[in-house]
């Protein structure tokens, strides 16, 4: 299946596994990378490159309820939601 991941993504190595999977799960989660405009308002923005980064992202997530793609697309979600 094909998916228009927008003009501004930036591809990880070839190698790279776990930014793949980082990737994957950024797509899976609706985030994309189309340039800020009045049709899409979503904008390439910060996206996670590590499943690391994935995982805190769903653990952040979970703990305050906020949609996952919400979370993804923050700079640092967990410094914004430490208690």
């Amino acid at each position: 299946m094909l998916t228009d991941a927008g003009v501004q993504l930036a591809v990880p190595p070839r190698r790279d596994r776990d930014g793949w999977r980082a990737l994957a799960a950024v797509l899976d989660a609706g985030l994309r990378f189309h340039p800020n405009c009045r049709c899409c308002d979503d904008g390439p923005g910060h996206r996670p490159r590590t499943m690391r980064e994935v995982r805190e992202c769903v653990e952040v997530s979970a703990r305050t309820g906020l949609p996952l793609a919400e979370v993804l697309a923050m700079p640092d979600p967990v410094r914004a939601y430490e208690q």
